[in-house]
């Protein structure tokens, strides 16, 4: 699809990055009043409950998200109930098994006194089952393409919380218990809205068959295993920094990781749609356009980032002094974001050489990608932290790590596409240079 088509999916580009731009923004004002109204050590302890969730979390998502879309998008009433019931009973069983392991957990904490696995053991299992009505219903308003009603849902989601947060420090009772307390209630009541609004689609369940719940096993076994190792990878330099530097330099690292959202926004819209275009195509046997496709989002990505990139690192110090407030002036957290985004340079050729192996049917070889990548982590940051005895050892490995992952995908995607990087880069600058004559035309007629 050339560039003079883009129009046409103006609409839908649109409310997917106001979906992402709404969770990143809220995130980041609920970031700031951890920041600012918890103890460094405290912050970085509800980071580390909130990281296990999100690994819970992954394991669902990865199984269930990706299949989910799939089957159930442009399928007949009855195969979308059969399909939606399956998918509930398998969310059902996989929540199941989480409660099950932190039911064992709660039989050790008479035995420690370590804070972080305290609280691990009273709100993982729970928060995590809490969030599975509204998972669904995020699913299913994706494979419906209800964009704008997704987006009405996740600001509700989203403001709700911080909302809490806000009371809890007009009421002067904002501590750590507290904070992850209205953190489950929240997810609660967003479900609960989700399941009187009848968007989860858990009347269905009924309708469930062991045939449709076999094809979402076998479809969705290697994107769970990408998805949970990708999730695992994300949170593999929190368990280590928590264990190596404690939860003082958690709070730093991730204060750093804040403003990384003005690299994600952009890269996850432009993933969701990319990954539609290019399943499209490929149904449609047009492979040349799916090699197209993947050119022209990593090389109009990677160029569009510099002039990000080079504000963010000559104003670094500013934002992460506000958000940060007085107790982390003269950290290394601004250098450390200016490492972060500085690296942030590869990311499109990593993601989207990813998505391009998942959309061509090559699941199995991104899920070696991912363990490869894994292995790379943790050896890298263990020598990194090891060396320079802070945060810097984690820009470092991540160096290491993503220059790996785009040098083995690469050689795997080249087998199926034939491209160059050089080629990416001249596609994305001639795409983007004509997307902004595209735009700037129409003020001047």
């Amino acid at each position: 699809m050339g560039i003079k088509n883009l129009s046409s999916l103006n609409n839908k580009h649109f409310l997917v990055l106001m979906n992402n731009g709404f969770t990143y923004i809220f995130n980041f004002a609920v970031g700031y009043l951890l920041f600012h109204y918890l103890s460094m050590e405290a912050t970085g302890v509800y980071f580390f409950v909130q990281m296990l969730v999100s690994l819970c979390g992954s394991a669902r998502d990865g199984f269930l998200a990706t299949s989910t879309v799939t089957f159930y998008a442009g399928a007949t009433p009855e195969r979308a109930a059969t399909v939606l019931g399956s998918v509930w009973f398998l969310g059902l069983i996989l929540s199941a098994i989480i409660l099950i392991l932190n039911a064992v957990a709660f039989l050790f904490l008479p035995y420690t006194h370590n804070q972080e696995y305290i609280l691990c053991a009273k709100w993982v299992g729970i928060t995590y089952f809490s969030a599975l009505p509204s998972n669904i219903v995020f699913w299913r308003l994706q494979a419906d393409e209800k964009y704008g009603q997704m987006l009405a849902y996740r600001v509700i989601c989203s403001v709700s919380l911080f909302i809490a947060f806000v009371v809890l420090i007009r009421l002067h009772i904002m501590t750590l218990d507290n904070a992850l307390l209205w953190n489950f209630l929240t997810c609660a009541i967003c479900s609960l809205l989700g399941i009187l609004w009848n968007k989860s689609g858990i009347k269905y369940i009924l309708h469930r068959s062991s045939e449709c719940m076999t094809e979402l096993f076998h479809y969705g076994k290697y994107t769970l295993g990408t998805t949970s190792l990708s999730v695992l990878l994300g949170n593999a330099d929190t368990f280590i920094i928590n264990f190596m530097l404690g939860p003082a330099a958690l709070a730093v690292y991730n204060l750093a990781l804040r403003f990384m959202a003005i690299v994600e926004l952009p890269m996850r819209t432009f993933l969701t749609t990319g990954m539609s275009e290019m399943s499209i195509s490929l149904n449609k046997k047009d492979t040349q356009q799916v090699t197209y496709i993947f050119k022209k989002y990593t090389g109009m990505l990677t160029i569009a980032l510099v002039p990000i990139v080079i504000g963010a690192v000559l104003l670094a110090d500013f934002p992460i002094n506000i958000l940060g407030g007085a107790k982390y002036h003269g950290s290394i957290a601004a250098n450390a974001f200016r490492l972060f985004i500085i690296i942030s340079l590869l990311y499109p050729f990593d993601r989207f050489n990813g998505l391009a192996l998942d959309v061509t049917r090559h699941t199995k070889i991104n899920f070696y990608k991912m363990i490869i990548m894994l292995i790379a982590t943790i050896i890298g940051d263990f020598t990194g932290l090891s060396i320079f005895g802070n945060i810097y050892g984690i820009a470092l490995s991540d160096v290491i790590v993503i220059t790996t992952a785009i040098a083995y995908g690469n050689y795997q995607l080249r087998k199926y596409m034939d491209y160059t990087i050089p080629g990416i880069l001249s596609l994305g600058y001639s795409e983007l240079k004509s997307l902004i004559q595209q735009t700037v035309k129409p003020k001047h007629q």
